[in-house]
C-alpha cells in the first residue's frame, strides 16, 4: 500500500468535503474552536453506496443527512431534531434505504431534571417515519422515559432489528390488571410495518442484553437491587447455552470496584463471551467459554495500562481487535487484513496517526475510516478494498481549516511524593515555551483520563497564548487499581495534590510565569480546579470551573430520588473527606478570583452546585462571576454558547492575571 492509493475525488459537501487542501472562511477563534464537531456518527449503508452522518444546527439542534458516496446527488436531510429539547444521539442503518435513530432530551419537570429517549425509523429521504418505542397510556402504573435501544441489527433480515424495550404494567380503575409485563426485554421489530414479536420476556431487574451478532440473545445483565429498587453498582450476568433458552450463571461485575468479568460481545464461532477483567490490578481482555465450562482465557493485557477498548466492525459487530492508551491510543488487530491496512494507512497519513475503522459495507468491500491527530481535528475517508483506493470525504471540523494547531506532547510531572504523573503539554504555536501564561486543565470524571489527540479547549487556549497542561492525576482511570486510588472523591487529597503539583511543575520548569498561572476544568475537572484553590490558595491566580461538583454531600443528595442513590453514596463515601473535600464548604480558603459556568438543566451535576459555590464565595467576601446558560445540560452542546464561554473565560483569565 503506497502513496498511489490516495486518489483525490471531487468534493461533495463544499468545505465539508475536500480535495487537497481545504479552505474555509476564517472565524474568530472563539467561534472556530467552540463550534460543535461538524460531522459525527458517520456510517456506511449495507450496500456501501451511501454515508449517513449527524451534523449540528443552530443551538442544540442537529440533523441526520445521507449522501451518495459517488457525489451523484447532494446530501439529503432525512431527520431534524430541534434541540428544544430533542436531539439525535445516533442512527443505524436497518436496510439500504432506512435508518433507526435514537432521540434523547433533557429538560426540567416537576422541579427536577428529567432525561427521556425514543426511537424513530425513517427512510433516507425523510419519508415514512415510524415510532419504534413502546407507546404508554394513562393506564401505566408509573412513568417510563426510556425509549429503547437496538440490541442487534439482524444482518440479512432487511429492515428488522432486535430492540431492548422497557415494559410498564398497566391497570384500569375498577378492573383487573390488564398487563403484568414489567421490566426490560427484547422484541423483534419490523421498522416499516411495526410488526413486533417478543424474543426475551421483560424482567424487572434486567439491565442489558448481548447477542451473537446474528440475532440470538446469549447474555443477560441484571442489576443487583437493594431496598426499594436501588442499584448497588453490581450487575449479575447470565448466559444461554447454544440452542437453549434457559439461563445459567456467568458471573458478576462491580462497576465501583471494577471487580469481576464485564462481558461486551459474543463470538458465535468460538461460542465465547469477550469482556474485561483485572489481571494484576489492570483491566485486560478475556474470553469466557459459553459451553458450560466457563473457562477463561487471557486474550490481551498490558503491563502498564488498562486494556479498555474492544474494536468491533460491521453489521454483525464482529470482534476485530483491542485498544489501550499509553502515551498514545494504540490498537492491536486480530484481523490480519485490518492490521496490514492500518499499517499502510499510518504511512499514507503520517499527520493523522489516530486511525479508526468506523463502518463497513455488508460485503466488507468498502470501509469508512476516520483519521486525525493532535494538530488535525480529523476527517473521514472511504477505502475500497477492491481498487485499493482511499478517497477523502468529510472534514470533522471545517471551521478550523485555516487555523494552525499546536502540537500536544507527553510529559511527566513529578509530584511532591516523587510519583511521576503522566500529562500532556500543549504550547502555543511558535512560542519559546518559557515564561508563558499557563493553565492546568484537569479532566472530568473522575473515572476518566486524558489522551493524546485534538482537544478543542486546549487548542483554543493555546491559540490565545497559554501553555496548557492536562495531568492524569491519581484517581484517573486507565492505569490500574493502584493509580485509581478508590476514585478522585474519596482520595481527593492525592488527586488534587497532583493537580496542585502540576501547577508547581510548570513554574519549576520555567514554562509558566508564576504570576500568570490558572486552573480550569469541566465537571470533576471544575471540582478539581476549585478544590485546588482550597488546598493551595496562593498557587493559582485564577480559577474557572464549568459544571463543577462543589459539595460532595450535595452530589449524593442530588440522586436521592433516583435508582442510583445507593450507588452514588458508595462512590462518594462517608467520613471527614465529604466536608473537607467540598470546595463550597471551604470557600473562605480560596483567594483567587473564580468564574463559574453551568447549564440550568444539567442532570449530571445540578446547576444548584454552582449557585451554592457562588453564594458561599460571596458570603466569604469574594466576588465570583457566575454564568448560567438556560435550557442547556452538562455538555453545553451549543456552538454559540461554547464560543461565549471560551471568550468570557479568556477575558476573565487575562484580567485576573494582569495580562
Amino acid at each position: 500500500m503506497g502513496g498511489s492509493m490516495l486518489r483525490c475525488s471531487a468534493p461533495i459537501l463544499g468545505a465539508m468535503f475536500f480535495c487537497g487542501v481545504a479552505s474555509a472562511q476564517t472565524l474568530p477563534p472563539e467561534a472556530a474552536f467552540g463550534a460543535r464537531e461538524g460531522v459525527s456518527g458517520a456510517s456506511l449503508s449495507p450496500n456501501g453506496e451511501r454515508v449517513a452522518f449527524l451534523a449540528p444546527g443552530k443551538g442544540q439542534s442537529n440533523a441526520l443527512f445521507t449522501v451518495p458516496i459517488d457525489g451523484s446527488a447532494p446530501p439529503t436531510r432525512a431527520l431534524l431534531a430541534s434541540g428544544n429539547p430533542e436531539r439525535i444521539s445516533r442512527c443505524d442503518w436497518v436496510s439500504d434505504k432506512r435508518l433507526a435513530c435514537q432521540i434523547y432530551s433533557v429538560q426540567r419537570g416537576a422541579g427536577q431534571v428529567v432525561n427521556t429517549s425514543s426511537m424513530i425509523a425513517i427512510n433516507i429521504d425523510g419519508s415514512d417515519p415510524k415510532l419504534l418505542s413502546r407507546r404508554t397510556n394513562g393506564d401505566a402504573l408509573y412513568f417510563n422515559g426510556f425509549g429503547g435501544t437496538i440490541v442487534d441489527l439482524l444482518p440479512g433480515q432487511d429492515g428488522a432489528v432486535l430492540i431492548g424495550r422497557a415494559y410498564v404494567p398497566e391497570a384500569r380503575i375498577g378492573k383487573l390488571v390488564e398487563s403484568r409485563l414489567e421490566g426490560f426485554g427484547v422484541d423483534r421489530v419490523d421498522t416499516t410495518t411495526l410488526a413486533s414479536k417478543r424474543v426475551v420476556n421483560p424482567m424487572r431487574d434486567a439491565s442489558e442484553f448481548i447477542t451473537d451478532g446474528l440475532g440470538t440473545v446469549r447474555i443477560k445483565g441484571a442489576w443487583e437491587l437493594k431496598g426499594d429498587g436501588y442499584t448497588t453498582g453490581v450487575t449479575r450476568y447470565s448466559y444461554r447455552l447454544a440452542g437453549q433458552d434457559g439461563w445459567k450463571d456467568l458471573g458478576e461485575y462491580n462497576s465501583l470496584t471494577r471487580q469481576g468479568f464485564n462481558p461486551y460481545a459474543v463470538d458465535p464461532e468460538e461460542n465465547a463471551a469477550y469482556g474485561f477483567m483485572k489481571n494484576n490490578g489492570r483491566l485486560a481482555l478475556y474470553k469466557r467459554s459459553l459451553d458450560g465450562s466457563l473457562r477463561d482465557q487471557l486474550v490481551f493485557s498490558h503491563p502498564e495500562v488498562d486494556v479498555d477498548g474492544l474494536i468491533r466492525l460491521g453489521r454483525k459487530r464482529r470482534i476485530v481487535g483491542v485498544s489501550f492508551a499509553t502515551d498514545h491510543r494504540q490498537a492491536v488487530y486480530f484481523d490480519e487484513n485490518l492490521n496490514k491496512l492500518a499499517d499502510g494507512l499510518s504511512k499514507v497519513l503520517p499527520k493523522q496517526p489516530k486511525i479508526n475503522f468506523e463502518s463497513e459495507s455488508a460485503d466488507g468491500r468498502k470501509l469508512l475510516i476516520w483519521a486525525g491527530g493532535d494538530t488535525d481535528p480529523g476527517q473521514y475517508y472511504l477505502f475500497d478494498r477492491g481498487t485499493k483506493q482511499l478517497r477523502p470525504l468529510i472534514l470533522s471540523r471545517p471551521e478550523l481549516a485555516d487555523y494552525p494547531l499546536a502540537p500536544m506532547r507527553s510529559v511527566q510531572v513529578r509530584a511532591a511524593d516523587g510519583t511521576l504523573i503522566p500529562a500532556y503539554l500543549t504550547l502555543p504555536v511558535g512560542s519559546s515555551g518559557k515564561g508563558l501564561s499557563a493553565i492546568v486543565m484537569p479532566h472530568g470524571g473522575p473515572g476518566a483520563r486524558d489522551e493524546w489527540g485534538f482537544d478543542w479547549m486546549a487548542q483554543y487556549y493555546a491559540n490565545r497564548g497559554y501553555a496548557v497542561l492536562q495531568p492524569n492525576f491519581r484517581g484517573s482511570t486507565g492505569y490500574g487499581d493502584e493509580w485509581f486510588r478508590n476514585n478522585g472523591f474519596q482520595s481527593w487529597k492525592i488527586a488534587i495534590g497532583d493537580v496542585v503539583d502540576s501547577g508547581r511543575w510548570l513554574v519549576s520548569e520555567g514554562i509558566a510565569d508564576p504570576k500568570k498561572l490558572a486552573v480550569l476544568g469541566w465537571s470533576y475537572g471544575g471540582y478539581a480546579a476549585l478544590q485546588s484553590g482550597v488546598l493551595a490558595p496562593d498557587l493559582y491566580k485564577a480559577i474557572v470551573a464549568i459544571a463543577p461538583v462543589t459539595d460532595l454531600n450535595g452530589l449524593k443528595e442530588q440522586y436521592r430520588n433516583t435508582a442510583t442513590f445507593v450507588e452514588i453514596q458508595r462512590f462518594v463515601g462517608n467520613g471527614p473527606h465529604v466536608r473537607e473535600g467540598s470546595p463550597a464548604q471551604n470557600a473562605a480558603a480560596i483567594r483567587a478570583p473564580v468564574m463559574l459556568f453551568h447549564g440550568d438543566v444539567d442532570s449530571n451535576v445540578e446547576v444548584q452546585a454552582s449557585r451554592l459555590m457562588a453564594d458561599r464565595l460571596t458570603d466569604a467576601g469574594k466576588k465570583p462571576e457566575l454564568v448560567i446558560y438556560p435550557a442547556l445540560d452538562h455538555d453545553l452542546e451549543d456552538s454559540a454558547v461554547r464560543a461565549d464561554m471560551l471568550g468570557k473565560s479568556d477575558a476573565f483569565l487575562r484580567k485576573a492575571m494582569g495580562m
